[in-house]
C-alpha cells in the first residue's frame, strides 16, 4: 500500500497514536481529496496549533535540518521545571542562529520573586550549556503575560528571516505559539486565511510576511520528566496551574520529607535549618523521621504517600538514590517535571529518592 503524506506538514500518514506526527482518524481516510493529519486539520480550521510528540532521534533528525537554514531560533522552556525542559544539544543542531530563550509560565513562581534575577539565571543557565543567548524574555503565554516584548524581541532580531519555536512537550509550546499569533495579528482567524501547507517533515509553517515564516516543530519526549511516570489524572495534581505557595519545613537532621509518593529526601547530617519546598499546591508533603521512612513508604505508598495511587503502583518504577553535599551557597535541590526545594547554604548532606530514570540535580538557586 502507497504510503500517505500529510499535505499539510509532510509527516506519514497514521491512525495509531494521537500524540504522534501524521495522526488521522481511522475513520476520516478517503473522506476528502486532501489528506492532512489531524494538527494541520485543527490548524487550517480552528487556528488551534497542537503540539505533537517526536523520538529523540527522530527529533534530533528533524531539528538538524534548522542548521542549514537561516533564521532564529526561539527556545520556549517551563520555567517551573528548567532542568527538565532545557534541551542541551540546542546549539550543536542549531548552528549559529541567534536564539532568545523564553521561560514560559512565570505565573507559577511566586509574586515576591525578582523578574530580573531570574533572567539573569536562565542566562547563566544557559551558558552552562555553551549557549550564549541573544535575548531572554519571562512569559505567561497562558495569560498573555509578556507577549508585546516577546514580539518586538523576535521581529527585532530575525531580522526579515524565518523564525523557529524549539521546545520539549509539556512545556506549553502549543500555547505560546498561538498566544503569539493572535497577539500578533489581533484577530482569531490569521492562520485560517494565511495557512500554506509546509514541506518539511513535521514542521508547520506559519507564514509571518511574504518571504517568511514561523516554524512549529514537534516537541522533544524528555523521558527523565516525571510527567512519564503518571496517569494524565495524577498529571493534573503533579502540574501546577497557579502560583505556587512555597512551604517551609524546618528539618534536623536524620529526618525525612517525603513528597507524595514521587520522591523522597532524607536530611542525613547538618544543623537544624529550612527546607524551602516549590511543588504543586495539590501535592501532599510529609514529614517523618529517617529511621521510620522505609517503613512508612512500605505501608503508606499509594494511600497516604500519592501520587502515585495504589492501582498505578505496578507500573511506577522503583526509586533510585542520589546524594549531595550541600556547602556555603543558596542551593536548589531539583526533580524534573516536578519541583524543587532551596536549601539556604548551611552545610548538609542529602539524600534524594526518585523514580528510576528521573535524576535529581543540584543548582545554584533560582529564587
Amino acid at each position: 500500500m502507497e504510503e500517505l503524506i500529510c499535505q499539510g506538514c509532510g509527516a506519514p500518514i497514521q491512525t495509531e497514536d494521537a500524540s504522534l506526527p501524521g495522526y488521522i482518524p481511522a475513520s476520516a481516510l478517503g473522506k476528502n481529496d486532501e489528506v492532512i493529519c489531524k494538527r494541520c486539520f485543527r490548524l487550517k480550521h480552528y487556528n488551534e496549533v497542537q503540539d505533537v510528540a517526536v523520538t529523540d532521534d527522530d527529533f534530533f533528525t528533524l531539528i538538524s535540518e534548522i542548521s542549514n537554514k537561516d533564521g532564529l531560533v526561539v527556545k520556549l522552556v517551563d520555567i517551573f521545571d528548567f532542568n527538565g525542559s532545557f534541551i542541551g544539544s540546542i546549539k550543536r543542531l542549531v548552528g549559529d542562529k541567534p536564539i532568545i530563550l523564553v521561560g514560559n509560565k512565570v505565573d507559577l513562581l511566586p509574586k515576591s520573586t525578582n523578574h530580573e534575577r531570574v533572567k539573569q539565571w536562565l542566562r547563566g543557565a544557559a551558558k552552562e550549556y555553551g549557549i550564549q543567548v541573544a535575548d531572554v524574555h519571562l512569559i505567561s503565554a497562558k495569560r498573555g503575560i509578556g507577549m508585546a516584548e516577546l514580539e518586538d524581541s523576535i521581529q527585532e532580531l530575525r531580522q526579515g528571516e524565518d523564525a523557529f519555536v524549539v521546545g520539549s512537550t509539556n512545556v506549553g509550546k502549543s500555547t505560546f505559539i498561538n498566544a503569539l499569533i493572535k497577539h500578533s495579528t489581533g484577530i482569531n482567524d490569521a492562520i485560517t486565511t494565511s495557512y500554506f501547507p509546509g514541506t518539511t517533515l513535521g514542521f508547520i509553517d506559519i507564514p509571518l510576511d511574504d518571504s517568511s515564516s514561523l516554524y512549529d516543530t514537534p516537541g522533544i519526549v524528555n523521558r527523565q520528566q516525571i510527567a512519564h511516570y503518571v496517569t494524565d489524572k495524577e498529571l493534573k495534581t503533579v502540574t501546577p496551574n497557579k502560583e505556587i505557595k512555597s512551604r517551609i519545613f524546618q528539618l534536623n537532621e536524620k529526618q525525612t520529607l517525603f513528597i507524595g509518593g514521587l520522591a523522597r529526601i532524607d536530611f542525613e547530617s547538618g544543623e537544624r535549618q529550612p527546607f524551602v519546598c516549590y511543588f504543586s499546591n495539590a501535592l501532599d508533603i510529609h514529614r517523618t523521621k529517617l529511621e521510620n521512612a522505609d517503613d512508612l513508604y512500605e505501608r503508606q505508598k499509594g494511600e497516604l504517600l500519592a501520587p502515585p495511587h495504589k492501582d498505578q503502583l505496578d507500573n511506577f518504577p522503583a526509586f533510585q538514590k542520589s546524594s549531595f553535599r550541600i556547602k556555603q551557597q543558596k542551593t536548589d535541590i531539583v526533580i524534573p517535571g516536578l519541583g524543587w526545594i532551596t536549601l539556604t547554604g548551611e552545610p548538609a548532606s542529602i539524600t534524594v529518592h526518585t523514580p528510576k530514570g528521573v535524576p535529581a540535580t543540584v543548582r545554584r538557586s533560582l529564587i
